[in-house]
């Protein structure tokens, strides 16, 4: 599964223009949380999209609060988006580094040789 949504994530960020070997070690993370974000997804909707659950505590009140993977899912969608803006993966920060296309630079005549340097092909 894994090497299946890193190889996505590559192929886009190629398709972008944005793919640098150097950045393996960020991509791996973010697919890492991408699997996991999938994963938590699945139970979420396993539990019927259970968003908050009964908690009793010590002092004997009962009150509502966010189930654990809702809590998890909610952080990882932070993250994601941290890692997404860092490989250039989402349009607002594609924007951001788009630029026109890089003029291609004139190709500079060569000096004229010195009189020695002249002189010394000369010889040789």
């Amino acid at each position: 599964m894994r090497s299946q949504l890193k190889k996505e994530v590559v192929d886009n960020m190629k398709h972008l223009g944005v793919y640098r070997d150097d950045f393996e070690q960020t991509i791996d993370i973010y697919v890492g949380m991408l699997a996991q974000y999938q994963a938590f997804e699945k139970q979420f909707e396993e539990s019927g999209f259970k968003i908050t659950d009964s908690y009793t505590n010590k002092a004997g009140a009962t009150n509502e609060r966010k189930t654990p993977i809702y809590t998890a899912m909610e952080a990882l969608r932070k993250d994601l988006a941290t890692y997404s803006n860092l490989l250039c993966l989402n349009p607002k920060t594609y924007e951001r580094i788009k630029r026109p296309e890089v003029p291609v630079r004139k190709e500079e005549k060569e000096k004229p040789k010195s009189k020695l340097i002249q002189a010394l092909s000369e010889t040789s």
